[in-house]
Parts: C-alpha cells; structure tokens; sequence
C-alpha cells in the first residue's frame, strides 16, 4: 500500500473543493448527492475527509468536481504552499 510522506495531505485540491462548496452555499451532503447524481459514488464523510486532505482523489473525481463547480481542474490542483 502507497503512504504518502507529504505533510500538506493527500490532495492539493480539498481546501479549494471547500471553499468552492461553501461559496455555493451547499452542504457536503449536498454535494455529495451532486456527485452521486453525476456517477461518482461518495457520501458525506468522504467529502469530509477530501476537504481535510485525509483522502485521495482520483482523476475521474476531480473531473466531475470541476464540472459541478463549474471550473477547470487546473483550478482544483493550482498549489500554493502556504507559509507556517
């Protein structure tokens, strides 16, 4: 099994997801069933733990959040490190 070493978390795109989902005015429940809706299988807890960086996100995952959220994926993934 793969064990990521890096300290940031294992996606650079939950903090965006986050503040995207909030700027929606949804629930991650509610984005959850968006999701659902568009083929992706996730529940509440899963989108609560991406926002937390805790779980990784496939390709095809970060392909229908940019298409619920409206933005291009280079969005979700753009990295700036942020200083301690």
């Amino acid at each position: 099994m793969f064990i990521n070493k890096v300290k940031e978390g294992n996606n650079i795109a939950g903090e965006t997801i986050a503040i995207l989902r909030k700027n929606m005015n949804i629930s991650q429940r509610q984005l959850a069933e968006k999701m659902q809706l568009m083929g992706i299988d996730l529940d509440k807890n899963a989108i609560q733990r991406i926002e937390a960086r805790k779980r990784f996100i496939t390709d095809i995952e970060l392909c229908v959040f940019a298409k619920v959220f409206k933005v291009s994926v280079d969005t979700l993934v753009k990295y700036e490190k942020s200083e301690p």
